[in-house]
């Protein structure tokens, strides 16, 4: 896949074309402001393009949202299982070179005392690093883009875990009322400067590393979260998100651009059986939307036939997301279903059932009633957990299904079919392993580190094998 730097410089564009910026350049000899104006906005489209181009386009393999077309070889190492130390490095690095701008930016809020940009850079850090570490596992986190050190240590990610909450934390405590300096505008692509939905992105990301620690370490979860609730913290309410993207080359959504418009072809990615069915199944209005036939300005004509004819709509104007509206409702439902004997579940449920659903342009209130397809569980903690993932898989759709990948690893929803999906048995919905797998018949579990990273730094781990888990995910 094109590397997406052309993106990245043009989304940039937007917000400045006469200041210049060095990711190199220590935060130390930056004049006051700098690193706010200029590095702070590349920071942001750097998270954004890797995570809505590379690990979009796996996430969506592996959330079974669509599949590679059989007579395409685009996605090929992605379908089979079978992403080695070769393959995407360019995500990675990528990824750490957006790190390196937000902790330039860090570094320089910390020595001036500016409490909002810590809090900004603070939170994009751990939001790109805990995509990381979720998928890589260990990683580069407390000694990673240092100048000084060429070849950083690698935290596990029990250790990182640790490390992004108490940076979090740390963050989410300053007060932002005697903040010195720059206050963030135009800069800002998610909120504009908005600090009270900067707070809520910070605690709904707080609530999300604290969620992922329900199976590994239950208890240290369940503190967390109580403390986090019962201390009043507000949630995100709106999309922490970029939307600056119009149809035009290198400034589209990244997903579209790397694969549509770069690629130039509509006809690699096809719908998966797998949320083709479960969509077809509960008459979800989403179907028609998701799946076309191959025009993206006309995405209400989906074909009526074999799934594996059906393709996958994408729009250059799609937001990116680090997190949903959608996605944060599920995370609070999920908490008051693990931790408050359910009360509030269902509202929050509802909220994000109906986000996902408006979003599209269609109705949930039928869904949502009583009797209706996706009506709330009134009873039964794993059933009620269940029906809350299943939804996040739903709308994690299209760029965020790395997320819900991540999810179904964790809580074991959607379930595994125990048929194949070939089978008049088959039930709607469930994950089915890819017929073309290189694994054993065995899911994968992460991406392995890339072969430059473990020749570069002696410090990387062994090399482990795609279909090993990550340390939280012990189911």
């Amino acid at each position: 896949m094109k590397k997406i730097v052309t993106l990245i410089t043009a989304l940039f564009l937007l917000v400045s074309c006469d200041e210049t910026f060095d990711i190199n350049r220590n935060p130390d000899e930056l004049i006051p402001g700098q690193a706010n104006s200029t590095i702070f906005p590349a920071g942001i489209t750097g998270l954004v393009g890797a995570q809505g181009s590379y690990y979009a386009i796996i996430g969506g393999f592996w959330s079974q949202f669509w599949t590679q077309n059989n007579t395409s070889n685009q996605y090929k190492a992605i379908d089979q299982y079978s992403i080695g130390t070769n393959d995407y490095a360019a995500a990675y690095t990528a990824m750490y070179d957006a790190l390196n701008d937000i902790r330039v930016v860090k570094a320089q809020a910390a020595k001036q005392g500016n409490t909002k940009y810590y809090l900004m850079a603070t939170i994009l850090e751990v939001e790109g690093s805990q995509v990381l570490t979720d998928l890589y596992d260990a990683i580069p986190y407390s000694e990673a883009n240092n100048p000084s050190i060429l070849q950083p240590k690698f935290n596990s990610g029990k250790e990182t875990y640790n490390l992004m909450i108490a940076d979090l934390k740390l963050a989410l405590s300053k007060d932002l009322s005697t903040s010195v300096g720059d206050d963030p505008g135009a800069d800002d692509f998610l909120f504009k400067g908005d600090m009270t939905k900067w707070t809520k992105f910070g605690n709904t990301l707080l609530l999300k590393l604290y969620m992922r620690l329900t199976e590994v370490d239950p208890a240290l979860a369940q503190s967390g979260i109580t403390t986090l609730i019962n201390s009043g913290a507000a949630f995100l309410d709106t999309d922490a998100g970029m939307t600056q993207f119009v149809d035009a080359a290198d400034r589209s959504n990244p997903l579209f651009e790397s694969d549509r418009r770069q690629l130039n072809s509509t006809l690699n990615l096809r719908a998966s059986k797998t949320l083709y069915s479960y969509l077809q199944a509960n008459a979800d209005p989403r179907l028609g939307k998701y799946y076309g036939a191959g025009n993206p300005n006309n995405q209400g004509d989906f074909l009526n036939t074999a799934t594996n004819l059906s393709l996958v709509t994408l729009s250059p104007l799609t937001p990116v997301f680090f997190i949903s509206k959608e996605e944060s409702c599920f995370l609070q439902a999920e908490a008051l279903t693990r931790y408050y004997g359910g009360t509030g579940a269902k509202a929050k449920y509802d909220a994000g059932v109906t986000a996902g659903i408006t979003r599209f342009g269609g109705n949930a209130s039928s869904l949502l009633a009583a009797g209706g397809k996706y009506e709330f569980p009134a009873t039964g903690t794993a059933a009620q957990i269940e029906a809350i993932i299943t939804q996040k898989w739903i709308a994690s759709f299209p760029g965020n299904g790395y997320e819900s990948f991540l999810e179904q690893n964790r809580t074991g929803y959607p379930k595994v079919s125990t048929v194949p999906q070939t089978s008049d048995s088959y039930i709607p919905g469930q994950f089915a392993i890819s017929v073309n797998n290189q694994t054993g018949n065995l899911f994968p579990k992460r991406i392995v580190l890339p072969s430059t990273v473990r020749t570069r730094n002696p410090n990387a781990p062994a090399l482990k094998e795609i279909t090993d888990p990550v340390w939280w995910d012990v189911n």
